[in-house]
């Protein structure tokens, strides 16, 4: 039958998750440590104390997972590869038991008829090449490419969807400038380092899956962000814009060939290590962009300093709150959708994460009953069929998260699954979010 929602029938529905925050068996196996493994040990970086040691203990109950997935009737599943696990040294020879796997998840997803979309790279960067310097050093952008070859031959004629990297902004500045992420850094110069070998390694990478001769598509996942102003005065728009140039256009003028932005090269060329050719290999054509959308801020114009380069501030909002205090603004998506289709026009969008943590309580039955979760969720995807009727080139969406996991800094004091892990036993429970999602998925629940 036909769906009755609006949405096409061949529009993609998946969930995603990442490495570090599921699979535990950090070192098993012949896996070395990455950077979040040193981060989260050292005291006072995460919230709870605890770390991604054992996490969901995916790496061992990968069926458990997968059988959520079946239970959904999902279209895809979004995982990224532990680095450090295929490749312990962050260069030479793989590790075997780490690349099978990643061939095993990838071959069980595909007989339960769930299409594998592969990502090399969520943030956890082998310690091995941190201690060599880390997003700094361009030869990790080298170590990059050779670890993506070694994907795409042991596991290339396997998956069809490929991305690069998940949200390079916050490996780069909340890794390097903020220090709220691996590894800790809060230096304005490392952060642009890192951002221009972040890059770079994108670029190295897709060069290396069209070198291959493998068939497949290929992208890349970036969170961007477009502030609304506060006002219309022409100061705030112009502040909107500015708002964007780290989070949207310093990705994606890239890409297409544009370089990086203007604004952005007056206050911080000085610090960008580009060397020749750096700019065609970062420019490789994508099939995809990949979206992460949780919330939409409202920004106006401020002076700009030191501290305050891009010269905006933060306003109060009237928006309802996620525990991770972010404001629900189901429009912002599609507006985003709206502004990265028209201003960086490619064949296809997907919305690659979007969910919500709320302080879930289970009732006596033991059994969550995540309401705000739903109404986040139908509403967020509600924007995405809005965006979809005014021409948005938007093929699937992929939902954050398929289980709760360890959420960063914040270890495992913030929820953003549709079903939840037991943290004595691992077993997974869904919550009555995940039933929404399977009548989603199914075309009844808008």
């Amino acid at each position: 039958m036909k769906r009755q929602d609006g949405f096409p029938d061949d529009f993609l529905w998946g969930c995603s998750t990442s490495s570090y925050q599921i699979e535990g068996a950090a070192g098993e196996d012949g896996r070395s440590p990455s950077i979040w493994d040193t981060f989260s040990h050292a005291p006072g970086k995460i919230q709870d104390g605890r770390t991604g040691d054992i996490a969901c203990d995916s790496y061992r109950r990968w069926r458990d997972d997968i059988e959520l997935l079946r239970g959904l009737n999902a279209g895809a599943y979004r995982f990224s590869v532990s680095w450090s696990r295929v490749q312990p040294e962050g260069r030479g020879e793989p590790n075997q038991r780490g690349l099978d796997y990643y061939a095993r998840l990838v071959d069980a997803l595909s007989e339960a008829g769930i299409e594998p979309w592969l990502e090399l790279f969520h943030w956890d960067l082998p310690q091995k090449l941190e201690n060599e310097g880390g997003w700094r050093n361009r030869e990790t952008a080298l170590r990059f490419e050779e670890y993506a070859s070694i994907m795409y031959r042991h596991i290339g004629d396997k998956v069809r969807h490929w991305t690069s990297m998940n949200e390079p902004w916050c490996a780069a500045f909340l890794g390097h400038l903020t220090g709220e992420h691996a590894p800790g850094m809060r230096d304005r110069i490392a952060a642009n380092r890192a951002a221009h070998h972040l890059l770079l390694a994108h670029g190295f990478a897709v060069r290396a899956f069209q070198q291959s001769g493998l068939k497949g598509e290929y992208g890349i996942v970036i969170n961007p962000s477009k502030p609304r102003p506060a006002t219309l005065r022409a100061e705030d728009i112009a502040a909107s814009e500015r708002a964007s140039i780290e989070r949207t256009s310093l990705w994606l003028d890239p890409l297409f060939g544009r370089g990086y932005p203007k604004y952005f090269m007056e206050r911080f060329g000085a610090d960008m290590p580009i060397e020749a050719r750096d700019m065609e290999i970062i420019a490789q054509p994508i099939d995809f962009i990949g979206v992460n959308y949780y919330n939409e801020e409202a920004v106006r114009a401020a002076p700009e300093s030191i501290e305050n380069p891009y010269g905006v501030e933060s306003v109060r909002t009237w928006q309802k709150r996620t525990e991770m205090d972010w404001e629900i603004e189901p429009a912002g998506l599609r507006r985003i959708l709206e502004y990265i289709a028209s201003t960086w026009p490619r064949k296809a969008l997907y919305v690659t994460e979007n969910g919500a943590a709320f302080p879930d309580m289970a009732g006596p039955d033991g059994f969550v009953r995540d309401y705000d979760r739903i109404e986040y969720l139908k509403e967020h995807i509600s924007s995405c069929r809005a965006a979809l009727r005014r021409g948005v080139p938007l093929k699937g969406y992929f939902l954050w998260s398929l289980i709760d996991n360890f959420e960063w800094s914040f270890g495992y004091t913030r929820s953003f699954g549709i079903a939840s892990v037991d943290q004595a036993t691992r077993n997974r429970q869904p919550k009555l979010s995940y039933y929404f999602y399977r009548d989603l998925i199914a075309g009844f629940a808008l």
